[in-house]
């Protein structure tokens, strides 16, 4: 791609639609959505902090560089999939970050789940390099990830979300513009404090439920076609032998971790303080997950 364009031509991007894809942390979640672009018959270049990360995604055929800025030099649409708001600032910002080497016209779009403010200020530091940053968090997990079905919530410029629908869409069945930038990780933590509310309370019901006598599938069935219903007792039980082919039917492996959960609620707490607003179950369920996360259980599934 040539080098310097003028803002106006942003447009441009769209229409040399399968260059080169840049793409930035190669973990649970980066891995599968980075193979899904390879699939769509997009060039991709990459990196990870962990080279022996990039080793598979080498062997399908992507370029591996060293650092963020490496990939900035080479892609004008670049994707970061990292665990937390220092990863993501170190990555755009660091001495090898993207922006050392962005391209004017650059489309940057961040899937971690970070801090609101931090995708804010990111987007301000991009623009000061002529780039376009749109933060783009998921819903889904590793599975969804895997088999391309992800919800993406993104948030950033109106006019931009075109450009990064065409590639979000090959990563995901869902792609819904929240507004400006920070929207996304917004609605982001909102519907995961209202998960690990609704699966704490799911737990709670289905124990006093097994100790009152009832059986553990009755119960949930009963649940499933009663007013308590909700995605926790119907689609993700956490009782083990409830339902088959969730983590809770395989010791709790897989799905998604209660370190994240405990993270995703840390990102709630901080917002609901600068925002004054008032969170507590939101807190309590904070609370329980870090306990779960003390007590050993923080690589295992949050249900």
């Amino acid at each position: 791609m040539h080098n310097g364009r003028k803002g106006k031509e942003v447009s441009s991007r769209s229409m040399a639609s399968k260059t080169q894809v840049g793409f930035i942390g190669l973990g649970n979640m980066g891995k599968p959505m980075a193979k899904n672009l390879l699939k769509h018959g997009y060039p991709v270049i990459a990196t990870d902090v962990f080279p022996e990360s990039c080793k598979e995604l080498q062997e399908l055929g992507a370029q591996i560089v060293d650092n963020p800025a490496e990939v900035a030099d080479q892609a004008d649409r670049i994707v970061t999939m990292l665990p937390s708001s220092p990863n993501v600032i170190e990555v755009y910002t660091g001495p090898n970050g993207i922006l050392k080497k962005v391209k004017k016209g650059s489309l940057l779009i961040d899937s971690s789940t970070i801090d609101p403010a931090v995708s804010k200020e990111m987007a301000v530091a991009a623009e000061k390099m002529g780039a376009v940053f749109m933060d783009a968090p998921v819903s889904g997990g590793v599975g969804a990830a895997s088999s391309g079905k992800l919800t993406f919530m993104v948030g950033g410029v109106e006019e931009e979300f075109t450009a990064a629908q065409e590639l979000l869409t090959c990563m995901g069945a869902n792609v819904v513009y929240c507004g400006a930038v920070g929207t996304g990780q917004a609605a982001k933590i909102c519907n995961n404090m209202l998960l690990a509310i609704g699966m704490i309370g799911t737990s709670e019901t289905m124990n006093l439920g097994i100790r009152l006598g009832l059986d553990p599938k009755l119960l949930a069935k009963i649940l499933n076609m009663s007013s308590g219903r909700c995605w926790s007792s119907d689609t993700y039980n956490p009782v083990p032998g409830v339902m088959e082919g969730v983590p809770s039917g395989n010791h709790y492996q897989g799905g998604f971790g209660t370190q994240l959960m405990a993270k995703d609620l840390g990102l709630a707490q901080t917002t609901a303080t600068n925002t004054k607003t008032p969170v507590p179950l939101g807190s309590l369920a904070h609370q329980i997950y870090r306990m779960m996360c003390a007590r050993g259980y923080a690589g295992k599934d949050f249900s």
